[in-house]
């Protein structure tokens, strides 16, 4: 009989490493504990870690941090940096820092195009080796064509396209949800089919080419619907969407830059068809779209802050606390989201990784404590349950809960 009887919500392999982790702290007397909970270490597939070009907002070794935090050993990092990861020598910049700094695995993206502006196709061929699939994530491909060839590159190559869905002519400068927050309080909105209109033009070149293509950050319950609709089909495309879409909606906007994101928090509706999606396997990864920036960059109001949000480190307890303790969602589905989905559909190795959580602790989100650089969220003074312990990767303690 094993002397282990935490509840392991993971692959029992993990179990003489959770005894190492144990002894190695101390803590034998936590091996016959069953108030701590085991998961396997989750996989984010879209963040931004800002290094190289931009690291007063973030770096490799600040953002892997938070990720370990948040109980991520695996994740994927977007190209919008200087240089932009377009070739392999740009590519390279990311991969000697990621190589140095990094506490957990990092797997960069290239990008669709040079420079990610749209007009001509990055050195796909040269990057796919070091690149875990392509995307221009922060600007939406405008060009059919260029998306064509990008995706008929990527086919060959045997690579994902990931996609920023965004149709620029649709945006009229608006920085919140076309709704009626907007409305009442006078702000420019973002239509939805400003994504779903994008969605549904890759899509008809996906069943013409039949490449793998995975949607990004969907927010919208027309997107919804246009990728349960193309599943149904057989089409090979996959999407994700984040924490803060399943839990917010823009009834509950404020005044302020830590509630500005791309896409934005949309309605009710949208809301709540995301999460049918998550019910039904529309979604297949939730990805927190972790976007630091400085905290001059998010002080500027609604209207001239800069997109983006942290994430990493709340992540799983908003999940947790809103939607598995609230029985809308099963932890073991949970976990096919945040780990088993994304490490499938991008072909990262699945380790022995882990991480320990006391699940019925109680606490206040306070970005002061962040390990991130990054400040800005929505979560500010929300009381969550979940505090993790320690994160193992590849056999290190990556991260370990200060001791009381």
């Amino acid at each position: 009989m094993s002397i282990f009887n935490a509840n392991i919500v993971a692959n029992p392999k993990h179990e003489q490493s959770l005894v190492n982790y144990f002894l190695s702290v101390d803590s034998l007397s936590c091996l016959n504990s069953t108030k701590y909970t085991v998961l396997p270490g989750f996989c984010d597939v879209h963040v931004h870690f800002r290094e190289p070009g931009f690291s007063y907002k973030e770096t490799i070794a600040s953002g892997s941090r938070a990720a370990a935090r948040g109980g991520y050993t695996a994740v994927c990092t977007m190209p919008n940096l200087s240089p932009v990861p377009d070739s392999a020598e740009h590519l390279k910049e990311q991969t000697d820092i990621i190589a140095r700094d990094a506490v957990i695995h990092v797997y960069p993206y290239g990008a669709i195009t040079v420079g990610q502006a749209g007009k001509e196709l990055a050195a796909l061929e040269a990057m796919a080796p070091n690149a875990i699939g392509f995307s221009d994530d922060g600007r939406g491909v405008q060009s059919d064509d260029m998306m064509r060839a990008a995706m008929l590159e990527a086919k060959r190559l045997g690579k994902t396209i990931v996609a920023h869905c965004e149709v620029n002519s649709l945006l009229r400068g608006g920085y919140i949800h076309d709704g009626e927050y907007a409305k009442a309080h006078g702000h420019r909105g973002i239509c939805s089919e400003s994504e779903y209109a994008q969605v549904a033009r890759d899509l008809e070149l996906v069943r013409e080419i039949g490449c793998a293509y995975h949607v990004c950050h969907i927010s919208a319950k027309e997107t919804v619907a246009l990728i349960r609709a193309a599943k149904a089909e057989g089409v090979n495309v996959t999407c994700e969407t984040a924490p803060h879409y399943l839990v917010m909606d823009d009834g509950d906007l404020q005044e302020d830059g830590r509630f500005k994101m791309n896409p934005p928090l949309r309605g009710r509706e949208d809301r709540e068809a995301l999460v049918e999606g998550i019910l039904d396997g529309t979604i297949d990864m939730i990805a927190t779209d972790h976007a630091p920036h400085s905290a001059e960059e998010k002080s500027r109001g609604l209207e001239k802050s800069l997109f983006g949000i942290v994430g990493l480190e709340t992540a799983f307890p908003l999940l947790y606390t809103k939607l598995v303790k609230t029985g809308i969602l099963t932890m073991e589905r949970l976990v096919d989201l945040l780990v088993y989905n994304p490490h499938r559909r991008f072909g990262i190795p699945l380790g022995n990784d882990f991480s320990v959580w006391e699940l019925d602790a109680e606490f206040e989100v306070d970005p002061n404590e962040f390990l991130t650089m990054g400040r800005a969220t929505p979560l500010t003074g929300m009381r969550l349950c979940g505090i993790n312990h320690a994160t193992v990767c590849d056999g290190k303690t990556v991260y370990r809960a200060a001791r009381d």
